[in-house]
């Protein structure tokens, strides 16, 4: 079974399970689903909240490898991300990666603009995003203890200063697609509202929100037929 982690804010509830139905409903190996919200880690994570960190899940994500106990695989997801295939496909890169420690799209690119959602700063940095989707091996993964998690700088932990370059492992960008960053790409298997999902007014009209909203609307008639 593969743990996912989704990146969980009260103000992106709505991403959250949105982004696990459209996982859900294509996924053809079993799968467990939970959301990363700090209101479960009370005496896990203990860090104040910095001025560049735009979501409550900024830096737990790097508590993913703990919560599993640091045994198997998890994937972690920021919520602000829409699959549209089946998940199978990138479990299967485990097999063929499993002498890395983390497997992730190596974004190369600036953020075209100062703002994002909300009207939160858009930081800059390098390997900037490489951190919105990794398959972690969490027993490789020992160096994020909850100690390292609650000290380390914000850029340590996303530029990935606790790990060797060499067992950082490379998945398609297709696997993380950032739109508004990127050109639509039908081939897309995972895209990433990076700079702000569709539930927020400004980014109705962005790529693929259509398939958003029609994603949305897939799990309302669920819950009112189950209802």
């Amino acid at each position: 079974m593969l743990s996912i982690y989704i990146g969980y804010d009260p103000r992106e509830s709505i991403a959250f399970y949105t982004l696990a139905h459209s996982i859900l409903r294509r996924s053809s190996v079993p799968i467990s689903i939970a959301p990363l919200a700090q209101s479960q880690l009370k005496g896990i994570y203990r860090r104040q909240r910095g001025p560049t960190e735009s979501t409550e899940f900024s830096l737990t994500r790097f508590l993913v490898p703990l919560l599993s106990e640091f045994r198997g695989w998890s994937l972690y997801m920021d919520c602000d991300m829409l699959c549209r295939v089946d998940i199978a496909g990138l479990a299967a890169e485990i097999a063929r990666h499993g002498d890395k420690a983390v497997l992730l799209c190596k974004h190369e690119y600036a953020p075209k603009g100062e703002r994002k959602f909300l009207d939160q700063v858009q930081t800059k940095y390098p390997r900037k995003n490489w951190s919105s989707l990794m398959l972690f091996n969490n027993e490789r993964c020992r160096a994020l203890t909850p100690d390292y998690v609650n000290s380390a700088s914000g850029l340590e932990l996303h530029r990935f200063a606790w790990i060797e370059d060499r067992l950082i492992g490379e998945l398609e960008l297709e696997w993380n697609w950032l739109v508004g960053e990127y050109p639509h790409n039908a081939a897309a298997r995972i895209v990433h509202f990076t700079r702000g999902g569709p539930y927020f007014e400004p980014y109705r009209n962005s790529d693929y929100a259509e398939e958003w909203f029609a994603e949305f609307e897939s799990m309302r008639q669920c819950d009112r037929s189950s209802g």
